[in-house]
């Protein structure tokens, strides 16, 4: 079967007389369904995923939302975790941990992340199965679009656009339940009470998954997603990709399944087009590795169902790499050239940095202190010749109990806070607490016109972490 046949739909650039390039009409692509093991795979992270975002908002931990960023109070909970502004520090860090786990996978192999969890293939798949049940399959949706408006169109559409609506909005309702209490946020839906922040990002990403999963969709991957485009700088000829085994393969064409096909000159390929028709963005695989492909396997299950019913063995394309299928190794040789040395750099940075994020948090501080000196007076002299400078403590209780602090300093001898002083903060409470520090005459006169360093002691009384202590440095300025 010539390419003609194949029902690839692929924009084409032209160069007018004015100058300008345009691009031509794309054909909509109707994504034909498929079954095997890497889409039971898919639909197992489309679950996963999705229970745990529409899911975590709702479970409760210590009396308040396991999982809140609360934008206006400036507090992140994470399950025990209370985290400040301060805190951000963290978010740096997973950032990396992700961006180095997104380098590992990819030059393991490939686009796994587009193919399996991006946010833009799930909700696609999600679509899709919408569209599927109210349209029916690939072919009966590309005849219903072909039909006059009747009254079984007219059903069918609306109520896709309904579920696709109801979904979207319900998506952009959880998203913003992550930073307002949902349950707060749940209360006001019936009397459309919420605040006009929560309505317009609960439409904004709603309408976004609208777009993006229902209209979109390929689009987006090839157009609109950087990671695509700088795929290939991370991708070399020993990366798991899907391929199509041309040796095996060529020469395309039909023929019976009870026919041989070396005696009729043929390869395992019998030219189906099944492989471009489940493909979620129109490649044909058979022409090699392309940018536009997400690495979402379907090919692979399709082709292995049409390899079963020839009675040929499966794999006419697997996940290979360009090496691999050039040189016709086994799986062996195949697997030891894929840990090569930038999988083991990626990797053992992946762990330091996972490792040294644990760590951090599991020895994070129970409190926080910040220092703000008085900026009206530097220093103020008393009448006994003793120097006093006056500072601003912020403490942030960063435990979910009550927590008592005694407060003192070390320093050059003699140098001590004008009052004793013990604070007590609630639970995730914070607090700005005035405090005197004053060197005595003597030393004083010894130290005139200098700057002096110290560091102010915050110490945890009672509780589990009874007698753990924090240190701050600061400067004790001494006129002259």
């Amino acid at each position: 079967m010539s390419d003609k046949f194949i029902p690839i739909f692929a924009a084409t650039d032209t160069a007018p007389s004015s100058g300008l390039w345009v691009v031509e009409a794309k054909n909509k692509i109707y994504v034909r369904a498929v079954t095997g093991w890497f889409a039971a795979w898919r639909w197992a992270l489309v679950w996963i995923t999705q229970l745990v975002f529409y899911g975590m908002p709702w479970l409760q931990w210590n009396g308040r939302q396991a999982v809140l960023f609360d934008l206006q109070g400036q507090r992140f909970f994470l399950f025990g975790l209370a985290l400040y502004p301060q805190d951000l520090v963290y978010l740096a860090v997973l950032l990396m941990v992700s961006a180095l786990a997104l380098f590992f996978f990819t030059a393991v192999a490939g686009r796994l992340w587009c193919g399996f969890a991006c946010p833009q293939t799930v909700y696609t798949e999600i679509f899709l199965w919408i569209e599927r049940h109210t349209e029916g399959n690939h072919h009966a949706r590309k005849r219903l679009d072909g039909m006059a408006w009747s009254p079984e169109k007219l059903a069918r559409k609306t109520s896709k656009q309904i579920l696709w609506l109801g979904l979207s909005l319900w998506t952009g309702f959880t998203f913003v339940g992550y930073f307002t209490p949902i349950q707060t946020l749940a209360a006001t839906l019936p009397t459309l009470g919420m605040g006009p922040w929560e309505a317009f990002w609960i439409l904004f990403y709603g309408l976004a998954t609208y777009g993006n999963a229902g209209y979109l969709r390929e689009q987006v991957c090839k157009h609109m997603c950087p990671y695509a485009r700088f795929q290939g700088a991370m991708l070399d000829r020993d990366t798991l990709v899907i391929g199509y085994d041309a040796a095996r393969g060529e020469s395309r064409g039909s023929r019976p399944r009870t026919a041989d096909p070396k005696s009729l000159g043929l390869g395992d390929c019998i030219d189906c087009t099944l492989c471009v028709q489940v493909c979620p963005t129109g490649i044909d695989i058979r022409k090699g590795l392309q940018s536009n492909c997400i690495g979402c396997a379907a090919c692979i299950d399709v082709c292995d169902s049409v390899m079963d019913q020839m009675h040929y063995p499966r794999g006419l394309i697997r996940y290979a790499t360009e090496n691999g299928l050039a040189h016709g190794w086994d799986k062996a040789t195949l697997l030891k050239r894929v840990l090569r040395a930038r999988v083991l750099l990626y990797g053992a940075l992946l762990l330091t940095v996972t490792t040294a994020l644990v760590v951090s948090i599991a020895q994070r501080s129970p409190v926080r202190m910040d220092i703000i000196r008085d900026r009206g007076v530097m220093a103020r002299t008393a009448n006994d010749g003793a120097v006093d400078n006056i500072y601003r403590l912020h403490l942030m209780n960063a435990t979910e109990s009550t927590q008592r602090y005694r407060i003192g300093v070390a320093g050059p001898l003699g140098l001590a806070l004008r009052h004793p002083l013990e604070v007590e903060l609630g639970p995730v409470e914070e607090h700005t607490v005035p405090v005197g520090v004053r060197l005595p005459s003597t030393q004083a006169a010894a130290r005139a016109g200098q700057t002096v360093s110290f560091h102010f002691e915050v110490q945890l009384l009672g509780g589990e972490h009874d007698g753990h202590q924090v240190l701050e440095r600061s400067t004790f300025h001494v006129p002259r």
